[in-house]
Parts: C-alpha cells; sequence; structure tokens
C-alpha cells in the first residue's frame, strides 16, 4: 500500500479505536451527559455524512442523529469496517481528486479526498475533546484518546 494511504488507514484506525474508547467511557457512568451523547451521535453522522461526500452517493444518517449508546455503537461497528475498505480501493492520484458537496448551510464547496478524509479525524477529535471535557465535569473518567497513547500501547496498527 502506498505510503500516504497507509497513514490514512492508520489515522482513521486510530479514529475508530478512539470512537469506540469515548464510547465505552460514557457506558461506565451512570448518567452520561446528555451533551456527550449529542457529540458522539455528531461524531457518527459527520463520518457518515463524509463518506457519503467521498462516494458520491446520499447520505445514511443526518449530521446530528439521535441516538442511544447502543445506537453510537452499531453505527460506529459499522465504520470500522467501511474505512478500511473505502480506502482499500483507493489509488495515490485519487488523494487529490476533488469532490464537490452542499456544506449544512447550502454552500457548494470542492475539497479534495486527502483533505476530507484528514478533516475527518481532526473533526472528530475535537469533538471527542467537548466529550471529555463534559465527562470530567460530570464526575465521571474520560477515555484517553491522545493519538500518541495508542501508539505507544500498540492500540492501533
Amino acid at each position: 500500500m502506498n505510503p500516504e494511504i497507509e497513514q490514512h488507514r492508520r489515522l482513521l484506525g486510530f479514529n475508530c479505536w478512539a470512537n469506540a474508547d469515548v464510547l465505552r467511557s460514557l457506558r461506565a457512568m451512570d448518567d452520561p451527559p446528555p451533551q456527550a451523547l449529542r457529540w458522539l451521535a455528531h461524531i457518527v453522522g459527520s463520518e457518515y455524512l463524509w463518506l457519503a461526500r467521498l462516494k458520491e452517493e446520499p447520505p445514511v444518517l443526518g449530521v446530528w442523529p439521535e441516538l442511544d449508546l447502543d445506537g453510537c455503537d452499531a453505527w460506529l461497528r459499522e465504520l470500522e469496517q467501511i474505512w478500511p475498505r473505502y480506502l482499500g480501493q483507493l489509488e495515490v492520484d485519487d488523494l487529490s481528486d476533488g469532490r464537490g458537496y452542499r456544506n449544512t448551510k447550502g454552500e457548494f464547496w470542492t475539497s479534495s479526498v486527502g483533505d476530507i478524509l484528514l478533516h475527518v479525524i481532526t473533526h472528530s477529535h475535537y469533538h471527542r475533546g467537548q466529550i471529555a471535557a463534559s465527562v470530567r465535569a460530570a464526575g465521571g473518567t474520560p477515555a484517553y484518546t491522545d493519538y500518541i497513547h495508542a501508539v505507544r500501547q500498540g492500540l492501533i496498527e
């Protein structure tokens, strides 16, 4: 596999691991903060939206779906299977291809496949930080989802 595509595979693998660990941290709470669950559901919905844009297909979820922990779990498990399959079909030249789409404000944009893949990871990481702060404020222990932690512990390939 090309090094650039391999890097995206590794980052998306980290992303899937981190999302699952956040879910685990929410399940460990007696009463997880509703906003934390809303952000996790948004991570799920956003990843599916971007995947649909990449594949030039209609999205299967809204960007802010109403999901419970079991719903998030099911959709996240599916994403763990879908991302590697998607990346397995890419060639390095595909990373610079543009994908046209309308954002949630109705504006038309074009972004490269590589930029979209990186955005998926950084967008999810941003919201995982919000979830961690929310969990901590509610007296829970947030998931430790730093990339370097995952690498050091051998939690991602």
